[in-house]
């Protein structure tokens, strides 16, 4: 994203922004990362920021059917779709990097999201180059753990030869929680200001008198679940949770999203294998409106036991709906949970996920207290409005003082 100061205003007042992000609103496919960036750009020019962002068309295999190389308005983000023809795996688009060239020198700040990919890296290059300051947000990326156990040395190569200087040379990262902060520490790298701001989280949609689809209607059939809502990979830990059915015997489990590399048919194995199948329903694919809202009203627990989040939008959402959360350590939104009261934080082995969640659902008063105790911190802390004029803040601090 880039930000460009009106030079009639003062410091104080509007921004012109740029966000460069790999891809932009296929959520289906990339989830919480894309719906953060949206939203705070969306905010941003809600306040009356000019908020322009550059992208690539890839949706996975396919490309977004959208407008190439000219603004979109969307909710009033200027977004600026390129096609990436080849090594789309790097997201690598010349037609971004030579608008990126000709348009970065006349915004005031450039904020790039994500690692190990082609366009973030161009842009850090080019603001640099324009000496313009940028921001790198690194969205949950640089857990070890997740390095280790996927294309360990290809990201290790990258991060030796393009992001390590990209986050060193830039005038600020931002993390989404103590958590990324941590990890990113353990680098030991020359790093500027690392600035933690969560994320926000959006009023619930209005959905009544909408339809359910078949699937959700009969997994919401009778409540009580505990819900998993995300996408579905092995990043996720979803296995962990499944491994504590066995002695968690109330729990009846709801994993939906859409899934990743066939991980929804791996989670249906272990189950069966558990003996826990018939307390385990898969809904493999994106949900949202009626029936997001549908499961998440059935919910009693909302359980996130991934390997790592650097934040967790899925059980934000949860709390503002006023579900206690079940999360472990590794979750971002984990210390919120546990400042606000609003569920358990427990270890990532079955023993400590089966007693979390028998200690959830055994006892509906304090469990609807632990829920109420975190939709109230929510509301009052985390709108994205709130976390919006701390995105504003940081921004303001990187522009050079006009004399």
């Amino acid at each position: 994203m880039l930000l460009k100061l009106d030079e009639l205003q003062a410091l104080d007042k509007l921004l012109r922004l740029l966000h460069v992000v790999p891809t932009y609103l296929p959520a289906v496919r990339y989830g919480g990362t894309i719906l953060a960036v949206h939203a705070l750009c969306r905010e941003l020019a809600a306040r009356g920021h000019d908020v322009h962002v550059f992208t690539t068309s890839v949706d996975g295999p396919q490309d977004s059917n959208v407008p190439l190389g000219r603004p979109v308005d969307v909710e009033g983000v200027k977004v600026t779709y390129f096609p990436s023809r080849s090594l789309r795996r790097l997201y690598w688009a010349p037609p971004l990097k030579r608008a990126l060239a000709a348009a970065t020198g006349g915004f005031d700040l450039v904020h790039v999201h994500a690692l190990y990919l082609w366009p973030p890296w161009v842009a850090a290059r080019l603001a640099k180059a324009r000496r313009r300051p940028y921001v790198v947000s690194p969205h949950g990326m640089l857990v070890p753990e997740l390095i280790r156990r996927k294309n360990r040395w290809v990201k290790a190569a990258w991060l030796a030869l393009i992001d390590r200087r990209t986050l060193e040379e830039a005038n600020a990262v931002h993390t989404a929680s103590t958590v990324e902060a941590l990890h990113l520490e353990g680098f030991g790298w020359s790093l500027p200001r690392v600035i933690t701001i969560p994320h926000g989280v959006d009023e619930p949609p209005p959905t009544a008198g909408r339809p359910l689809t078949d699937d959700v209607a009969a997994a919401v059939a009778g409540g009580g679940i505990v819900l998993a809502l995300g996408r579905i990979s092995w990043e996720k830990g979803l296995d962990r949770l499944l491994a504590a059915l066995p002695f968690a015997p109330s729990a009846k489990v709801v994993i939906a999203g859409a899934d990743a590399d066939g991980e929804a048919a791996r989670l249906t194995d272990k189950a069966r294998e558990l003996g826990v199948a018939d307390r385990v329903t898969i809904l493999a694919r994106f949900v949202e409106g009626a029936d997001k809202e549908a499961l998440f009203a059935a919910a009693r627990v909302f359980a996130m036991t991934s390997l790592s989040e650097n934040f967790g939008l899925s059980a934000f959402e949860a709390m503002r709906r006023g579900v206690p959360v079940l999360a472990t350590p590794n979750v971002g939104m984990s210390e919120i949970v546990r400042e606000a009261g609003a569920g358990a934080v427990v270890e990532a082995d079955p023993a400590a996920i089966s007693a979390g969640l028998n200690a959830l659902l055994g006892n509906a008063a304090a469990s609807e207290a632990m829920g109420r105790a975190g939709q109230a911190r929510v509301i009052a802390d985390y709108s994205w409005q709130a976390v919006t004029r701390r995105m504003e803040d940081l921004y303001r601090s990187l522009l050079p003082v006009k004399a």
